[in-house]
């Protein structure tokens, strides 16, 4: 089967969660039978990029509005790129995407990984329902990542006859492997056990409200990566005196397996439906380590189930953070415990293998 992705950006070098997803889609797929081809945007297009899993091709980005790539060369590229292929593979949600559906009219079987609902940009919604409606109506299957996210949000309950939940998987082979050596030092570094936060430091990460968690404790966290309010909570940790936070900064994925290899618990307190998913979180599960995160409707708590494989709070409550967070810090066999929990729960739901068998079953019905 030869499956055609199409998404705004892409490249070998990127890690966001969708193109992070992707990665991973097409390895799993790939050894299953599936030719695996993606189109994408780049301001400077590289050349074309052949690997075991994908074909890559990026066309140039001609403007980008309120998070949205758009692309002149992306119509013909496309309507190239789709006659060779048995089925289309989109991802959810970007609006000139519709547009490049609608135009180049290419006929074949589609499939939509639905991603997220539309957050941010909510002021705009109302523009773009009606071509966002029609979209969803006119392809052949919706994958939600989560059976969380199929239930809770208002426009896949609009889709019900198309729509199905394949979670998210990770590929261990993908990770390098953690390094004894690193493990020991960051140990000695942040303390024997620390708390791990990894991701982009964004609005809807809940962090304001883990620094106030944090006010008065002694419990260390560290926390991995950097983002438009990165200065903010520098400010505010220096505000509340919080010594025993390390921001870090972005690091390599060595680094990152580093961390997750030493640390104690993960902790992930997104607060806005922003946060679709989480695969930080899943990573955290698929290193055994106990999880704590926010109840927001979607995947976080379907990787993280309460009491568990670790614990699950109220949105925007410092307090109940505070708390689950000590919970952990003071019972290290219930801690122990979770992680196991997540360890075996990754191993039955979240792996590549499994996702890339569920989407492989997929496409075979749709042709």
């Amino acid at each position: 089967m030869k499956i055609l992705h199409f998404y705004k950006t892409f490249a070998a070098d990127q890690h966001g969660g969708v193109e992070h997803f992707i990665r991973h889609l097409t390895h799993a797929t790939s050894s299953l039978g599936c030719e695996n081809t993606i189109l994408s945007l780049a301001r400077e297009p590289s050349a074309p990029l052949v690997t075991k899993e994908y074909r890559l091709f990026q066309v140039k980005e001609s403007a980008n509005f309120a998070s949205t790539g758009m692309s002149v060369s992306a119509f013909s590229a496309f309507s190239k790129l789709a006659a060779e292929a048995d089925i289309i593979h989109y991802h959810f949600p970007w609006p000139f995407m519709d547009l490049v559906h609608f135009a180049t009219r290419v006929g074949k079987p589609s499939v939509v990984t639905y991603h997220s609902d539309i957050v941010r940009q909510r002021l705009m919604l109302p523009i773009y329902r009606p071509l966002m409606n029609m979209f969803l109506r006119s392809v052949s299957a919706i994958a939600g990542t989560s059976p969380n996210y199929l239930q809770s949000s208002r426009v896949l309950k609009q889709f019900q006859d198309k729509s199905l939940a394949i979670p998210i998987g990770l590929q261990e082979s993908l990770y390098p492997a953690a390094r004894a050596s690193t493990t020991t030092e960051l140990k000695a570094r942040f303390g024997e056990r620390f708390f791990l936060f990894v991701g982009v430091l964004r609005y809807y990460k809940g962090l304001h409200f883990l620094l106030q968690a944090l006010k008065n404790t002694e419990l260390p966290l560290v926390i991995v990566g950097a983002g438009p309010i990165e200065n903010e909570l520098r400010e505010e940790a220096t505000r509340l005196g919080l010594t025993h936070v390390h921001f870090i900064g972005q690091v390599t994925e060595q680094e990152k397996v580093d961390l997750f290899s030493a640390c104690y618990a993960v902790v992930f307190p997104s607060h806005l439906r922003s946060e679709a998913f989480g695969i930080s979180l899943l990573e955290g599960a698929m290193f055994g380590k106990p999880m704590i995160c926010s109840e927001i409707g979607t995947g976080t708590s379907f990787i993280n189930q309460h009491e568990v494989t670790g614990l699950v709070v109220p949105p925007a409550d410092a307090q109940a953070l505070k708390a689950a967070m000590l919970r952990l810090w003071e019972d290290a066999d219930e801690a122990a415990r979770f992680g196991a929990a997540a360890r075996q729960r990754f191993l039955q739901v979240f792996t590549a293998q499994v996702m890339g068998e569920a989407y492989r079953d997929l496409y075979t019905t749709l042709i």
